[in-house]
């Protein structure tokens, strides 16, 4: 996110330098590059609170004295008569409705105003929607305002499945599918919830009467809409990361003075739906676990002054969590705002030395079997642990993807993609393999920690003569692994998104129960194990070629497998054999590679093909007693 040194520096007493800024915020954990009078700053997902200069200068006041210079309306509100119905208060259980009637539309912004948009080279787009932008820069709350002139009958707010066509305010249409959350008029979708309005509602640059709608709704109601229908929006990004759910009102005020700063206001009212009440989290003050945690002496007022200063209360030896503070969910997230506002560098190490003699014995069979598999061409992957909602399943306080807020309780489903993922990259032998804790919790309501070994195989056995036209299967892993047939199942392709036919078979193997041969590194010949260093996947597209080799007796097949199989080229990802025949009447072998080319910086011409298989020939052919059939140079 850009933020403006000077739109920033204003909310402090201090006047610190851009450098001494920036500075503060990498101590904070928030990532960042001066560009001019420009601050362009990396969160991480769970703080949407600093998404706006309200946030941040919040999240900075332990450094600097706080003198707010936002101001807002102060007079009562007049109640606002609005036909509204919420049918999913999960979805969206806070929503407060203003609407304002302006005598003239102002032409000239006060100063700013004219500076955010000056400033981040911005396109204006009409009064009303262009104070709602800046207040959400301001203080991270997005609104949506409608002309107020092109709203007929009530409003609506529902999570169904929609499937429908929509046009944006930005003249793209596109076609609702599956469970939106949208805001309705007269049957009609004027809004995709927390992403973007509707055409036919919006305001231009005539409206002089708007109806500005304020919601928090609930990030994981959000999360993938903006992707899905490619409609990124900064007030999907922020109601993404989660919004404070009970600052609508002060937003909303807020608007009005702005207006007000603007041109005359004919007619003001408001009204607010609070469906389900978010009650403040609170915590134990405790700051004894919070110095052994951090390994270093914090003092009782320390801590809690250093709280306070952010927006923390402390009553009854409690810390009550701000509303806008998503990420604090226990005594870890407490200590980790101490270890930000302390400094890691000003943290003093301590050395501890590791003596579980029973961790090491289980890193030693761990790599034990590691080498064995890599030996017959299997490849580690190491998938997330996390996963959404199953049976048993242990969820995490405060994950950074609420898609993704529960520990595995398996490793097929993760083994399952990988596979998929190469498949789709034109790989015909895959075997993977993934040593892994999972978790679960008891009838006792215990959490059980277990060590698996997935392993999941499809394609040939091998690229060579001799294991091309075997297919990797049950007996294969039974006879590698010396486990029973009933430990190995194969998976229906019947539900993937494949039309490869290949079957597919997975071995889940508790970690202590394995064969003793397999982690018993006195058992494994080690010599000559390769092991593969990772390449980023190339995002140009690959090109295939196939080579039938004539060849006068058996003795030269190794020979040629030797020399295709070790030639190196940084456009060739991939050669086996596809065909195999011994012509015994004829004296003749006759063996077809193929070979897969992908650039990493480009398409692949004809030309860069050609020039590969060229010299792949040419090697070949200094064998002797070797033919291509149909090639020439």
């Amino acid at each position: 996110m850009k933020i403006a040194y000077s739109h920033l520096v204003s909310f402090f007493e201090e006047q610190p330098s851009i450098e001494e800024v920036s500075n503060n915020l990498f101590q904070l954990g928030h990532e960042n590059e001066i560009d001019d009078d420009i601050l362009d700053i990396e969160f991480t997902p769970n703080r949407g609170d600093c998404l706006s200069l309200l946030g941040l200068a919040r999240d900075l006041a332990t450094f600097y004295t706080i003198s707010e210079p936002l101001t807002y309306y102060e007079d009562d509100l007049a109640p606002l008569e609005i036909d509204f119905v919420n049918h999913s208060v999960n979805d969206c259980p806070n929503i407060s409705f203003l609407t304002i009637e302006v005598d003239e539309v102002p032409s000239v912004y006060k100063d700013y105003l004219e500076s955010y948009y000056s400033t981040f080279k911005i396109n204006k787009n009409n009064f009303f929607t262009d104070v709602s932008n800046y207040i959400a820069y301001e203080m991270g709350q997005p609104t949506h305002c409608y002309d107020n002139s092109l709203i007929h009958g009530g409003i609506e707010f529902t999570s169904d499945i929609i499937n429908e066509d929509f046009e944006t305010l930005l003249d793209k249409t596109i076609t609702l599918e599956g469970t939106n959350c949208v805001f309705k008029s007269n049957n009609e979708v004027i809004n995709l919830a927390g992403v973007m309005g509707g055409k036919s509602t919006a305001c231009n640059k005539d409206t002089k009467s708007v109806l500005i709608e304020c919601a928090y709704f609930k990030p994981e109601s959000i999360i993938g809409k903006a992707q899905k229908y490619n409609l990124h929006s900064d007030a999907s990004y922020k109601f993404e990361r989660g919004v404070d759910p009970y600052i609508q009102e002060q937003t909303l005020r807020r608007f009005i003075k702005i207006v007000s700063e603007h041109t005359t206001i004919k007619d003001i009212k408001f009204k607010n739906f609070f469906s389900k009440e978010l009650p403040l989290k609170k915590i134990k003050f405790d700051h004894e676990r919070i110095q052994n945690i951090l390994g270093t002496e914090i003092h009782d007022e320390t801590y809690k002054d250093s709280l306070t200063k952010i927006g923390f209360e402390v009553e009854n030896d409690e810390v009550i969590v701000p509303s806008y503070r998503h990420d604090i969910i226990h005594q870890n997230d407490l200590a980790e705002e101490m270890a930000r506002i302390v400094g890691y560098d000003n943290i003093q190490a301590a050395e501890f030395k590791i003596t579980n003699s029973e961790s090491n014995k289980n890193f030693d069979e761990e790599n034990t079997l590691r080498y064995f598999l890599a030996g017959h061409g299997f490849n580690e992957v190491v998938n997330m642990p996390f996963t959404s909602n199953s049976p048993a399943s242990l969820k995490i306080d405060n994950p950074l993807d609420s898609n993704r807020s529960f520990f595995r309780t398996t490793l097929k489903n993760s083994l399952i993609d990988n596979l998929l993922y190469n498949e789709k990259r034109q790989k015909e032998s895959i075997k993977l393999f993934e040593i892994s804790d999972i978790y679960s919790i008891d009838s006792d309501g215990e959490i059980v920690v277990d060590k698996y070994l997935g392993i999941i195989v499809s394609g040939r056995v091998g690229n060579n003569y001799k294991e091309f036209s075997q297919k990797l299967d049950s007996k294969y892993l039974t006879r590698l692994l010396e486990i029973d047939q009933n430990q190995v199942y194969e998976i229906s392709r019947e539900e993937l998104d494949t039309k490869i036919k290949n079957k597919i078979y997975v071995a889940l193997l508790e970690f202590n129960n394995l064969p003793k041969n397999l982690t018993n590194i006195e058992n494994q010949k080690l010599d000559n194990i390769k092991f593969n260093k990772y390449i980023p996947i190339s995002d140009f597209p690959s090109s295939t070629r196939d080579l039938s080799f004539v060849l006068s007796d058996e003795s030269k097949i190794n020979k040629i497998e030797d020399f295709i199989f070790s030639f190196r080229s940084i456009n060739l990802k991939n050669a086996f054999v596809f065909d195999f025949y011994n012509d015994r009447k004829n004296d003749q072998i006759k063996i077809g590679f193929r070979f897969i080319f992908n650039s990493k910086n480009k398409t692949l011409t004809v030309d860069d093909v050609d020039k590969e298989i060229d010299d792949i020939v040419t090697l070949c052919m200094e064998i002797g007693g070797v033919e291509v059939p149909g090639y020439s140079q």
